[in-house]
């Protein structure tokens, strides 16, 4: 009996232990040794570092990225590849990453900065509104309608509905004019509490003006909706243009929201590592190399090397004839051909191969600025000097490749290597520049408004990702060239397909979304809200 009572006893203690260490799974899952917490400061880093690169896709197409010399920039055709192994200048499209792994990180910068006790308005929640403009507006341009309303509400809802293209533009242009009041509102109050700042070192002004600068580029974009009375673009644009104390814009260069390449942990793509892997099997592209050799434009000598074949032939390397791209569409066999003869332009050895920092990488920059307020003024939407504007876009491209008034060196390699290289002298005025017929400002017109996107394409040389791209997509402007090299029927397409993931977790929210779009068909050339 005794015997018993203790069995019962300690079964019972064993009982009470097991059912007092009993966790849930939930529990059980969590790793001790991870931080659940991160200081705001932290998460904006990476949430800054894929505004400039989100990372590829293997079957498709990344989410962001602004980084020169890569596929993107071969999109643009400001040059191209000439050997398949590592890359074709083909646009047989498939699907693109989207953006809401980093809108998580958004909303927990936010609630971070709150739980650090920050005021509801605060850097952090203003750059927030920022950040999903800016992310949302990456994702829509890309393939339409996307889930905003109900993902936002909840980002572990995997089946979200979509909100229309149209309706995501409504809500980026006021979170970007949400942003710029809060952001006023800080910067009177004092708030230096911004942190983890790489790009503008924490400058809420600075940022302020991009932000501004920022929906101007997005109500451009928007010139085919300029009579849709919902999205007021003109009006929007005339408030922007007309109170530079309510919406301050950059004023220069140094206003720049750019990527600074470093010679350790990011270096510039294009560097003295991999010339033997790339120099040779890259050229200039023909879009960009003939605008710039038809306009006499000095930026020439500045990015590209002459062709061997013409300094064979006699021509100078300072002579704009000796410059020469080849076509995207072009057969890749053909151009592979040419270029052993010495008939196409490299990349300028010395800018872009002998430095492990490169040139800086516009996100958004200056001479971007000046052409879009250009362009607006050009379009009727507010009153001012179309002119002035484009000039001050020119002339900032040009200071960003170092070209002054009076002589300037420019240097070629000697012998094709990055070792050797010889110097001229070349005497440029910026006023013969912008009087020849081609760039002489021909007024607020059809002609001047070509002009004023040609000069833009020209500024957007390896910066601001696919702007170049998203411009031509929009205009037309500069007529991009096709054939067997660039695929896809001899056409350039005009958005990405949607990513497999929405397929297999989003699929019946996603076909209804392709039967309102494109009736129901996901295809890389059918045409978006956006540019009807």
């Amino acid at each position: 009996m005794k015997l018993n009572k203790l069995f019962i006893l300690s079964l019972t203690t064993l009982t009470l232990t097991l059912l007092g260490c009993e966790k849930s799974f939930d529990e059980l899952e969590k790793d001790p040794n991870r931080a659940v917490n991160a200081p705001a400061s932290l998460v904006l880093k990476g949430i800054l570092n894929d505004m400039y690169n989100s990372g590829n896709s293997p079957s498709g197409f990344s989410g962001v990225t602004n980084q020169p010399w890569g596929a993107e920039q071969r999109y643009n055709q400001f040059y191209a590849s000439n050997y398949d192994y590592y890359s074709t200048n083909e646009y047989n499209w498939t699907t693109t990453n989207l953006n809401y792994f980093t809108l998580k990180d958004v909303i927990k910068m936010e609630q971070e900065a709150k739980r650090a006790g920050a005021a509801d308005v605060n850097p952090y929640s203003a750059l927030g509104k920022f950040f999903r403009a800016y992310f949302y507006e990456n994702m829509t341009r890309r393939v339409g309608d996307i889930p905003l309303t109900e993902a936002l509400k909840d980002l572990g809802n995997l089946t979200p509905k979509y909100d229309s293209q149209k309706s995501v533009y409504v809500q980026i242009l006021k979170w970007l004019d949400d942003a710029n009041t809060d952001m006023a509102a800080i910067i009177t109050k004092g708030d230096n509490t911004l942190a983890g700042d790489f790009y503008l070192n924490n400058d809420l002004r600075k940022w302020q003006k991009i932000i501004n600068a920022y929906r101007i580029r997005v109500l451009i974009s928007l010139s085919k909706k300029e009579g849709d009375t919902d999205l007021a673009i003109k009006q929007k644009f005339a408030e922007i243009i007309g109170n530079s104390t309510k919406y301050p814009l950059p004023a220069g260069l140094s206003d720049n929201l750019q990527y600074i390449h470093n010679s350790t942990q990011s270096k510039y793509p294009r560097n003295q590592d991999n010339f033997g892997q790339s120099a040779t099997r890259e050229n200039m592209a023909k879009t960009y190399i003939d605008l710039l050799v038809d306009r006499k434009d000095p930026r020439l000598f500045v990015v590209a090397e002459p062709a061997s074949a013409k300094i064979a032939a006699g021509l100078k390397p300072t002579d704009f004839a000796a410059f020469v791209g080849a076509s995207s569409g072009e057969d890749l066999q053909d151009m592979a051909t040419k270029v052993l003869k010495g008939e196409y332009s490299f990349q300028n050895r010395k800018r872009y191969y002998t430095s492990y920092v490169g040139e800086p990488v516009f996100i958004i920059g200056y001479p971007e600025l000046m052409f879009n307020i250009a362009e607006g003024i050009n379009r009727g939407w507010a009153t001012g000097d179309a002119a002035d504007y484009y000039q001050k876009g020119i002339a900032a491209s040009m200071e960003f490749y170092g070209l002054k008034e009076g002589d300037n060196t420019v240097t070629f390699s000697k012998d094709g290597g990055i070792f050797n290289f010889n110097a001229y002298t070349l005497k440029i005025s910026l006023n013969d520049y912008l009087t020849q017929p081609s760039v002489k400002y021909a007024g607020n017109n059809t002609t001047g408004l070509t002009q004023i996107l040609t000069q833009k394409y020209i500024a957007f040389f390896q910066n601001s990702g696919m702007e170049a791209f998203y411009n031509q997509r929009r205009t037309g402007v500069p007529t991009f060239l096709t054939g067997v090299g660039t695929s896809n029927s001899g056409r350039i397409p005009k958005r990405w397909l949607y990513p497999q993931s929405e397929r297999t977790t989003n699929g019946d929210n996603l076909k209804s979304a392709l039967t309102t779009q494109y009736g129901g068909n996901d295809d890389i050339n059918a045409t978006m809200w956006l540019l009807q």
